[in-house]
């Protein structure tokens, strides 16, 4: 069977950061790639050829077998043959400036998840709920302080998580500004409103170059923070993070800021850009405020849908370690994989009406969070978020709408509204 192969101006526009601030036409070249090509190579100039995996079963498959399709051998993102030979020489020969959790295969991802996995359990993150709730208030507060209108995404939706999980590692308040703007770095570099003020847009180095600033910052800061922790132990992520141990010994430094990098940034970025899209959502249909307002049973639900809806976490690229069949298509050792998680949670053949913003859809088997081993370590932790914020601003509002247009973020990676400016009114 010949290797199908899609067209280069289908697909080119989904390396493009600046495609994602139109979500709907990044969405609809998704559809057409689940119709017409639901596991195809794509060779855009520039770039080696990758499979881009669409469908629902197929991300399922290949997320789950981390033997045959590894994480950490390539970038994570679809990186140019140049940005590819950079990353190299800014990280002395390895594929990765950073080397978190996403960038590990076992054993080494085992035993770095294992080091705050239990946390994270749910039993253990019921009992943040309330400093979770006290958060939520505060923010709550923050609005209606605000006369009936401000920009959401900005104000609430990513400060709000970035609250929670900065509590959580154990960092001050006035330092929590910072992880903002160095997640905004990190993970918005090319979107002219959040990336590294100075960055050259057009400079194709822009990326590796952005990236290794981050981490040396984040070095900077995180260096006298586990000096601290080492010295007087407290009850926080970065007490457990200055003390690991990877297979019986201390964490090695690019390992240990990485931890901090992830934790810091993911650790937050993506239930704020799901919380914004919800507010969004929200915002533009009445009848779906009322409904949720007249039943908060339908709460978690919305959440769920809210996730599938957004999956911030767009897409993920794996390498094969051996040939192997999937869906008819021959992978052979050595191909790379652009896993879209975005695409597989529109699946119509697993969502009905995949587009429809359902909150008692069920069954809700979205893999927002990702699926098999690599699966969020803090997804319980960012559904309590997310339940505790609305339940709060659905016993608030009275009513909501847009106030103006809202704009996604420009990025090919991790992407949610960075403008949702709405009226309400709140009691």
């Amino acid at each position: 069977m010949s290797t199908p192969i899609i067209p280069t101006e289908l697909v080119a526009p989904i390396w493009n950061p600046a495609s994602y601030a139109n979500r709907d036409a990044v969405e609809q070249i998704f559809a057409t790639l689940r119709r017409d090509y639901p596991l195809a190579m794509c060779e855009v100039p520039g770039y080696k050829p990758h499979w881009i995996v669409t469908k629902y079963k197929d991300v399922r498959e290949v997320s789950r077998l981390d033997d045959i399709f590894h994480s950490g051998d390539i970038s994570k993102t679809p990186a140019s043959i140049m940005a590819e030979a950079m990353m190299a020489e800014y990280s002395g020969g390895k594929p990765h400036i950073f080397r978190t959790l996403v960038h590990m295969d076992k054993p080494d991802h085992t035993e770095y998840r294992n080091v705050v996995k239990d946390v994270f359990m749910p039993q253990n993150v019921a009992t943040l709920k309330d400093g979770v709730l006290a958060s939520a208030r505060e923010f709550a507060d923050q609005m209606a302080d605000m006369n009936g209108e401000c920009d959401f995404a900005e104000t609430i939706a990513m400060r709000y998580p970035l609250q929670v999980i900065c509590d959580q590692i154990g960092l001050p308040r006035e330092d929590h500004a910072t992880m903002l703007r160095l997640t905004q770095w990190f993970l918005s570099y090319a979107d002219p409103d959040l990336c590294r003020p100075g960055s050259v847009l057009t400079d194709p180095e822009q990326q590796i170059k952005t990236w290794q600033i981050v981490y040396d910052e984040f070095k900077s800061y995180y260096t006298d923070l586990v000096a601290q922790r080492r010295a007087a132990p407290r009850k926080d992520l970065a007490t457990l993070i200055a003390h690991g141990q990877i297979h019986g010994q201390p964490m090695d430094e690019r390992g240990m800021i990485s931890y901090f990098v992830i934790a810091s940034t993911a650790g937050h970025d993506t239930t704020a850009a799901t919380i914004g899209n919800a507010m969004w959502i929200l915002a533009r249909d009445p009848g779906l405020f009322s409904r949720i307002k007249a039943d908060r049973s339908l709460i978690s639900g919305f959440v769920e849908e809210a996730i599938r809806i957004s999956t911030p976490p767009m897409a993920f690229v794996r390498s094969a370690t051996q040939d192997y069949e999937l869906s008819g298509q021959q992978i052979k050792k050595g191909d790379r994989l652009y896993v879209s998680y975005l695409s597989a949670n529109k699946d119509e053949e697993v969502f009905d009406a995949p587009f429809a913003f359902q909150p008692d859809r069920t069954p809700n088997r979205h893999i927002g969070f990702g699926f098999g081993s690599h699966i969020c370590v803090g997804q319980h932790l960012a559904r309590l978020e997310m339940r505790t914020l609305w339940e709060e601003l659905f016993e608030r509002l009275e009513w909501v709408e847009m106030a103006g247009e809202g704009q996604w973020q420009e990025s090919e990676f991790v992407c949610g509204p960075k403008r949702v400016p709405i009226r309400y009114k709140m009691n």
